[in-house]
């Protein structure tokens, strides 16, 4: 396993990170038991994979308590990320529609205590604002409040985590320009790069680190999802249309002879070319079992994509056609 450097944090994440809101929530065709979760952390561990990224939401606090149980007493040998924002006590969450949010210094003050009782910990490495609004971005108590609990050694620093979609270009851009934010958390993929792309450039100019989630196109570029395969209504990737898929599927075969002439196969072509993007500080596959874990830490080994073929990708990626991306309206 390869480590890099989160942002301006200075802390060292691995390159491929464990996203812990599966262990909480079944979006993802499958509803883990508290056994198999505490398995897969240990794996993850064993595998060097040291960056573990969940929410207080994922599972109403689920995510967090298992990873507090599971590493309580090597607190110092693992990177903690979590999230929070949305009010999930006091609403009922229909299906995957998104809860109402609040970041006051009031709530934020008992948010980030009710984290730190879950994980067991005296501290978080990042915490991060969940899926915030332009307006959050721009609201400067939000960030004194966050500023106060790392001076007061609570956290180590911050991230602002983009969502709940592609879009949100705006959000993330300017949140690079606040002091304590050391990492930006996007969707990324070798099939949808924008606003990744931009992001990245603007990333590497102010020392912030990318951390990728859907590095696999949501089953996509796994080979697990296809234009033919039925997805239910509580699987989170009912959003890509049978359409969608097919087209995708498309994208993938034009890719393919790059991947065959580095030796690798799709899926290792997707997540090399995201760790061979510079201010990438770990990705985040989308994990459910113990062999999943197995696969993609094996892909952190320190072989990237030649510059020649990640231009041949860019070059190819430019003759798609350009889609719209799922944001709210900007205000400002």
């Amino acid at each position: 396993m390869k480590y890099k450097q989160l942002g301006k944090s200075g802390i060292k994440v691995s390159e491929i990170g464990f996203g812990a809101w599966t262990i909480a929530l079944n979006w993802w065709g499958k509803e883990i038991d508290e056994d198999e979760a505490k398995r897969m952390l240990k794996k993850a561990y064993d595998l060097g994979i040291n960056f573990f990224e969940t929410a207080d939401m994922y599972g109403k606090g689920k995510s967090e308590r298992l990873i507090g149980e599971v590493f309580k007493d090597m607190r110092n040998e693992v990177v903690i990320s979590t999230k929070y924002g949305y009010d999930y006590q006091n609403a009922e969450q229909i299906g995957h529609n998104e809860l109402p949010q609040q970041f006051d210094p009031k709530f934020t003050e008992n948010a980030l205590k009710n984290s730190l009782e879950r994980l067991q910990s005296d501290y978080v490495d990042v915490y991060g604002l969940h899926n915030p609004k332009l307006r959050h971005i721009r609201d400067n108590v939000i960030f004194e409040t966050l500023d106060k609990k790392i001076q007061e050694g609570k956290i180590k620093t911050c991230q602002i985590a983009l969502g709940p979609a592609i879009g949100w270009t705006q959000e993330g851009m300017e949140a690079m320009d606040r002091k304590n934010i050391s990492a930006v958390q996007t969707v990324y993929n070798i099939l949808e790069q924008t606003p990744g792309n931009e992001l990245i450039e603007n990333a590497v100019k102010k020392d912030v680190g990318i951390l990728v989630r859907v590095p696999d196109a949501s089953g996509i570029l796994t080979g697990k999802v296809t234009d033919k395969t039925e997805i239910s209504e509580k699987d989170h990737r009912k959003e890509r249309t049978r359409e969608w898929r097919k087209s995708a599927m498309k994208k993938v075969e034009q890719l393919r002879p790059i991947a065959e002439r580095n030796g690798l196969n799709i899926t290792e072509l997707a997540i090399k070319f995201i760790l061979s993007k510079k201010a990438v500080s770990s990705v985040l596959p989308t994990v459910i079992n113990t062999e999943e874990i197995e696969m993609f830490a094996s892909m952190s080994d320190g072989k990237y994509i030649p510059d020649s073929d990640m231009k041949e990708i860019d070059d190819l990626y430019n003759t798609w056609p350009s889609y719209e991306l799922k944001a709210t309206p900007q205000t400002n």
